[in-house]
């Protein structure tokens, strides 16, 4: 009796020639998702790094502004320029009431006597020559007893005679210029008489000659002017014969820088027109 009818039939397994695991077995597992552990990890540690870098940066920022501002502020404040004061030079030097000045350089001076002997800068001569003529002219005889002096003329001038009259240093410069402080060796200055009354030479009575009068009224027209009128703010005595000239800008300069360009005259200092 055939009993293939009614039997179940048993599945066939199919292989691959050469390998002995069947197919219905060969089934390959799915694989599991990759992990995010790691992903995680790294991105905690990279932002953990940002986060120190950042807060390493803004606390150098900190420091660095600190210690600038902390040199600002130990720093010395720079100095503040004051204004020089207009009745004074800056660079002057002042000593017993007078003022230094620079000597005149001899190619620069030109006589104004006849045999040579006093001389002045070469535009105060000119101008010297020029206002005795016209004195002259209305019978007035000026006569230049001193005119340049050198340094080493002015140092026998005060200290020997200071010595040999016994005179304190404050009482000589009331009459006499310390050296290097003397109008004298600018080239500038001049001693002028009267030529009809030599008694009142390098004297106060000199005010009273002919010759004085002359020079108020008319000195002016050929710049020159009293040094030491009265009450002249240096302390120095009033000399009547002491005439100076500012006639050009390096006179003017001279004279006027050394004194904050402040003029007096007459008897009461007063400060310059503009």
């Amino acid at each position: 009796m055939d009993n293939t009818g009614t039997s179940e039939k048993t599945p066939r397994v199919l292989s691959i020639p050469g390998d002995d695991i069947p197919i219905a077995l060969r089934v390959t597992p799915q694989e599991k998702p990759k992990s995010q552990v790691n992903v995680v990890v790294l991105a905690g540690s990279l932002s953990a790094l940002g986060l120190a870098a950042l807060i390493s940066g803004v606390l150098f920022s900190l420091r660095t502004q600190q210690t600038e501002n902390a040199t600002v502020a130990t720093a010395s404040p720079a100095p503040i320029q004051s204004k020089p004061s207009p009745t004074a030079s800056p660079t002057s030097e002042v000593l017993l009431g007078h003022f230094a000045y620079s000597e005149a350089p001899r190619s620069e001076l030109a006589p104004i006597t006849d045999n040579g002997r006093i001389k002045l800068r070469k535009a105060a001569a000119k101008a010297y020559r020029e206002m005795a003529a016209a004195a002259l002219q209305e019978g007035i005889v000026l006569v230049p007893i001193s005119g340049f002096r050198s340094i080493d003329d002015q140092q026998k001038l005060y200290f020997d005679v200071k010595a040999e009259r016994g005179q304190v240093a404050e009482e000589r410069a009331k009459v006499s210029a310390p050296p290097g402080y003397s109008e004298h060796h600018t080239g500038y200055a001049v001693d002028i008489g009267d030529g009809n009354t030599p008694a009142t030479h390098l004297s106060v009575s000199f005010e009273k000659t002919a010759a004085f009068q002359w020079l108020k009224a008319n000195a002016a027209y050929y710049s020159f002017e009293l040094s030491f009128p009265k009450g002249n703010k240096q302390g120095v005595s009033y000399e009547p014969w002491h005439w100076r000239y500012v006639g050009d800008i390096q006179s003017l300069k001279t004279f006027y820088k050394a004194r904050g360009d402040q003029k007096q005259v007459g008897d009461q200092p007063v400060e310059n027109e503009p």
